[in-house]
């Protein structure tokens, strides 16, 4: 094959999530804390054949397509790295040359044509090239070296909650599907400093914010602890009330909360 060549790849099916924008996405199955996705396999092609036996694996390999990202970058800036950019095939960066990505996924169930998936850290409709089971001896090497990595990982910074953003946090874990807790804890343990990956502004008198999809966080550092002092909506009052006259009222959780909490 020469370099002009090119490979015609066609989806098994697609992934659905609560994931609809980049931002709101984990950045790693690892940090995607429990989230729920289905596979929805393509009728017509077998694969109801094709997935027999998957069911006994506790995990599986799912190769898919970074289907939102436009080109590529030669060099990219990690969420982890504290020495600048990186070559991009030296990191997990979805701006490939091609953009295939990979992620272990735990498999909670099979119906049909959809695999219920769990720690999704994908879009929705995410296409889904491929499917493997993890094997667990042949797929880890916990004592491989960790290339630019392996000086970084400096402990993980504490993260803990006042009283007041535990009753925001407790109100909240019924009526959205964001995990927000989780969310948070996975973000600021990974560094309380503004990050392009981490939307994360500092205000007056130490206090910083960190934004969740449309939801605010703010919280204080102390040493390596970071404590999440208050949570408060992403929206104006001004947004509220005209959510309030639609029919659907999209914003009634943020209205609430206000309603409840303080802006």
């Amino acid at each position: 094959m020469s370099a002009g060549d090119t490979l015609t790849l066609r989806p098994i099916g697609y992934l659905r999530t609560a994931w609809a924008e980049k931002v709101e996405a984990p950045r790693q199955p690892a940090a995607a804390c429990d989230a729920l996705g289905v596979i929805e396999l393509l009728p017509g092609m077998n694969l109801e054949h094709a997935i027999e036996d998957l069911a006994g694996w506790e995990r599986i390999w799912v190769i898919f397509w970074f289907h939102r990202n436009q080109g590529w970058r030669p060099k990219v800036l990690p969420p982890r790295s504290t020495s600048g950019r990186k070559g991009v095939l030296a990191t997990r960066s979805p701006h490939r040359p091609n953009p295939l990505g990979l992620s272990a996924l735990r498999l909670e169930r099979i119906e049909g044509l959809k695999l219920y998936v769990r720690d999704v850290d994908l879009l929705d409709g995410t296409p889904v090239l491929d499917i493997k089971p993890y094997v667990a001896y042949a797929d880890a090497f916990p004592g491989s070296g960790s290339g630019w990595l392996a000086p970084d990982p400096r402990p993980s910074w504490e993260v803990g909650f006042s009283a007041a953003a535990e009753a925001r946090l407790a109100w909240l874990a019924g009526r959205i599907p964001l995990p927000l807790r989780e969310r948070i804890i996975a973000t600021l343990k990974l560094g309380p400093q503004p990050h392009p990956y981490r939307r994360i502004r500092r205000g007056r008198d130490g206090l910083m914010t960190l934004a969740v999809q449309d939801w605010r966080a703010d919280f204080r550092v102390e040493g390596r602890q970071v404590e999440v002092t208050g949570l408060r909506s992403g929206y104006q009052q001004a947004q509220l009330e005209k959510s309030a006259r639609q029919p659907d009222d999209p914003l009634r959780v943020h209205r609430e909360f206000v309603q409840l909490f303080g802006a």
